[in-house]
């Protein structure tokens, strides 16, 4: 691979390359991108209303007295 660039000016290795792989695969990219994304933001989802759980459940067993539903 280093063979095919050597001799070649530098912003055809450090612009024009980049530039072409991102016309190529830029949708790709963008999809991988927006479900990691998507995906993280669903976990944090989770995390929010698992914790928010605990928490009321935690408080109402210490509020009631019988300690039982």
């Amino acid at each position: 691979m280093r063979e095919i660039f050597t001799g070649l000016p530098w912003w055809v290795k450090w612009v024009a390359v980049p530039v072409i792989a991102l016309l190529v695969f830029g949708g790709l990219i963008a999809s991988v991108v927006g479900f990691v994304v998507g995906l993280l933001f669903k976990v944090l989802i989770f995390v929010a209303l698992v914790g928010g759980l605990v928490y009321i459940v935690r408080r109402f067993m210490s509020s009631s007295s019988g300690g039982g539903w």
